[in-house]
């Protein structure tokens, strides 16, 4: 069973074909997904530590962080692979396991590999038969980017095809929620600009995607909300902007001919100030009040940049820096 990389696993989805084979789901509420005080402990690791997330339906959101923040433990509960020692979780209103029992979930997780000797579109063919309202399955290979390989053996792919295929896996139930753990690990860039732009026309369909990822420049990119885990515990939620205002420090470049670094750097909101030949730099702690004492001291100021803080800068405030080597 664990070969299988489908929707959750092979028992649960496999439950929902016996148990729902002709059922009618109901349309599922605005909230998506509702986590409270979720602990999970392996031993004397604690992978999750008290988390809270509540996720509207329709949202795209990025879970970030590095090894061991509590990212894969928290979508094996999600998914229902694994119980949480406390708290609660609920995907649409039901428990994990009936959501996906239902259908309403589907997932692409790091874990498992393909069945081997089957073609690429009898596998996805015959996981689309195990839900109660799959997508047509030449779509979801299209949806995919593997529909030039679908008469390929399943031990015949590369490992961004494989990756590919579980993507389609996890798309061909055609969910209300599509749970990603580092779906483009092993994408080249093409690929990743392939995957993502067919996950934004899921989004644009209404449906909620849920992705866990080491690339900072993904969850800048593709996600409405950013939830940033850190050994275990959510330190900050919200949309990437929002994240980056709060945290990460902005920046103003212009060009001043002849300009004074002492006078610059007494304006308010300056904490730092630079001077490059006839180029600024002022590194500020409130932008807007340096953006406007500039521009009201110095008339000629030309050329004014402000940039705000990255999301690489609010994660190695929020998880430390060593963590950073380890997301990337």
């Amino acid at each position: 069973m664990s070969a299988w990389p489908g929707p959750a696993t092979v028992t649960s989805v496999v439950g929902a074909a016996q148990v729902f084979p002709d059922a009618v789901i109901e349309k599922p509420a605005n909230e998506c997904i509702v986590i409270t005080g979720l602990r999970k402990s392996f031993g004397s690791v604690k992978a999750v530590q008290g988390v809270d997330i509540s996720i509207a339906r329709g949202e795209t959101v990025a879970l970030l962080g590095p090894n061991g923040a509590g990212k894969t433990t928290t979508i094996d509960v999600l998914l229902g692979l694994q119980p949480p020692d406390s708290g609660s979780i609920s995907v649409f209103g039901r428990s994990p396991a009936r959501a996906v029992q239902e259908g309403l979930v589907g997932g692409m997780l790091q874990v498992g590999s393909l069945v081997r000797d089957m073609k690429v579109r009898e596998l996805v063919a015959m996981v689309a038969a195990l839900y109660p309202k799959p997508l047509d399955v030449d779509k979801a290979l299209e949806m995919a980017g593997i529909d030039e390989i679908a008469n390929r053996l399943t031990n015949n792919l590369s490992g961004g095809q494989v990756q590919r295929v579980r993507s389609a896996i996890g798309l061909v139930g055609d969910p209300e929620l599509l749970v990603l753990d580092e779906p483009t690990a092993a994408l080249d860039v093409e690929g990743r600009r392939a995957f993502w732009a067919s996950m934004r026309g899921v989004a644009a369909s209404g449906k909620t995607v849920l992705f866990a990822t080491h690339y900072l420049e993904e969850a800048d990119a593709f996600a409405d909300r950013v939830v940033l885990m850190a050994r275990g515990k959510v330190v900050a939620d919200g949309t990437p902007t929002e994240i980056k205002a709060n945290v990460g420090a902005r920046t103003i470049r212009a060009t001043l001919p002849g300009s004074d670094l002492a006078v610059l750097g007494s304006l308010p909101g300056v904490s730092v100030a630079e001077v490059h030949g006839d180029g600024i730099i002022l590194r500020c702690s409130d932008s807007d009040s340096a953006l406007r004492a500039l521009l009201g001291r110095f008339s000629d100021a030309r050329d004014v940049e402000v940039h705000g803080g990255s999301l690489e800068e609010a994660f190695i405030e929020l998880t430390g820096e060593e963590e950073l080597e380890a997301a990337q």
